[in-house]
């Protein structure tokens, strides 16, 4: 009996790793996807690598919440998710959009293709920096708010492009403008402006904005998350540019001194 509760313990311990390795595995496929496909250039296929990052992204989420719910959290968990965090949500958009973007324009426009593996190389270079440093300010700022777009919001929001509109580019102006993107999103993440998370205090001005969310996302379908993204930016930099300007209608985050 005392056998088999210590393998029980165990298999409780391994529970959040597997659900993580769930995550690891939606990246992988992505990646798998969006390299068999850039010969191809199947919007089918680019929007099943975008949605892949996606389930990606819950089950980054779920690994969390099981460890927490097990009280199974424990220093290998940590670093297992954040090498996760790099891979799914640094390497594999990073190469999703580099594919979606440039691979159709590799023989008409080399050096534009070289440009673009360079800013999506910057995309992946700033979210790894994000989460090294999200990872030594544990517990060292105010909880309410992320410094910088986290790297899981970042994934989502140039991946929302591919889900939006998956069919590859195939114009200079459009590569041009990918570019701009994913440095823009990079720079985001290793920025110090304050992102709100869901540790918000909830309230019937929350429910309001998921009803409204919820009816635009019925309207609009995929359109719906490429929106909801230009929002969630430009909500965030109003926010930031107001609490500079004095404005504390929004409480701004608590200063730590440590």
């Amino acid at each position: 009996m005392q056998e088999r509760r210590r393998r029980l313990a165990r298999a409780k311990f391994a529970l959040p790793s597997f659900v993580t390795l769930l995550s690891i595995a939606c990246g992988f496929a992505s990646i798998v996807i969006s390299v068999d496909n850039a010969a191809v250039g199947d919007p089918h296929d680019y929007r099943l690598a975008a949605i892949l990052l996606v389930l990606a992204g819950v089950f980054d989420a779920l690994d969390g919440f099981v460890a927490r719910a097990t009280n199974t959290q424990s220093e290998f968990g940590v670093q297992l998710d954040s090498i996760a965090d790099v891979m799914n949500f640094g390497c594999a958009p990073g190469l999703l959009l580099y594919c979606y973007g440039y691979a159709q324009m590799a023989a008409a426009h080399p050096t534009l293709v070289r440009m673009g593996g360079l800013a999506c190389f910057v995309f992946v270079a700033c979210g790894a920096l994000r989460l090294a440093r999200f990872n030594v300010q544990v517990g060292r700022t105010d909880p309410r708010y992320f410094v910088g777009m986290p790297i899981t919001a970042g994934a989502a929001c140039v991946a929302s492009v591919v889900v939006a509109w998956p069919d590859p580019l195939f114009t200079p102006v459009q590569g041009f403008l990918l570019m701009a993107l994913m440095i823009a999103v990079g720079t985001l993440m290793v920025s110090t402006l304050r992102f709100p998370s869901s540790k918000q205090p909830k309230n019937a001005k929350l429910l309001v904005a998921l009803a409204v969310c919820v009816v635009l996302l019925a309207l609009l379908r995929t359109r719906f998350f490429a929106l909801f993204f230009v929002f969630y930016v430009s909500a965030t930099l109003l926010l930031n540019i107001a609490w500079r300007g004095g404005w504390r209608g929004i409480a701004p985050p608590r200063v730590i001194e440590d």
